[in-house]
């Protein structure tokens, strides 16, 4: 016995495929945060570890940087950040993932979030891509002519007034025992100051959680 085979109408058949979820495309001023699942053992000396302790999150995803994507007409992707290793720097997406690669090989979680009022993205980005050159701030200083990863987004991501679009709150340095890890204590003594808690500055997990900002379902990459 032959089925009888139903058309959908073309109309109703557009309207299923233009409802059906779909990832959206990164675009321009999007920030991108550097998570590690809480759980993950890092090495206990390195600056990532430190600022898990000290601003990790208890949903088990410890933001630890975060960088600024650039969309250019060909659709390539660009990733300008301040890291240790490059100082304020603009390169391809793929520098960016084998910087970011874990111990392991594989990568961590990759959390995109877009400012809700995007419309000024595009000149954020030219802020920041006027910054480039200068070193990472290692001292955690603000106006000391360096820039650590989100001191570049908050002070480039600014309305027509000049203010901050992002909020600096007293910098915390501590884990959770209130004890400074000894990366710090390590880090502070090299560069003969005292670890600046308290003064105000901006954190991966604090800005992720900023109400100017809306998440995005962007694959960074496959899966």
């Amino acid at each position: 016995m032959m089925k009888k085979l139903f058309l959908l109408p073309a109309a109703i058949l557009a309207l299923l495929v233009a409802c059906s979820p779909r990832a959206e495309q990164l675009q321009t001023g999007d920030l991108i945060f550097v998570g590690i699942p809480a759980d993950y053992s890092l090495d206990k000396s390195s600056m990532d570890s430190a600022i898990a302790q000290a601003t990790g999150s208890e949903s088990g995803l410890n933001l630890i940087h975060t960088a600024i994507a650039e969309v250019d007409p060909e659709g390539r992707v660009w990733i300008i950040d301040a890291t240790i290793k490059h100082g304020v720097d603009r390169h391809p997406l793929d520098t960016f993932l084998r910087d970011f690669t874990l111990k392991d090989g594989s990568y961590p979680v990759f959390k995109i979030l877009r400012l809700k009022d995007n419309r000024q993205a595009a000149q954020y980005v030219e802020n920041a891509k006027k910054q480039l050159g200068l070193p990472y701030d290692s001292a955690f200083l603000p106006d000391n002519d360096a820039l650590y990863c989100t001191e570049l987004v908050y002070e480039c991501y600014r309305d027509g007034n000049g203010q901050p679009l992002f909020q600096a709150t007293p910098m915390n340095f501590k884990n959770a025992e209130g004890e400074f890890p000894l990366y710090w204590e390590q880090l502070f003594a090299l560069l003969d100051q005292p670890i600046p808690q308290g003064i105000p500055g901006t954190n991966p997990q604090g800005m992720a959680e900023e109400s100017v900002l809306r998440p995005v379902a962007v694959e960074l990459v496959g899966r």
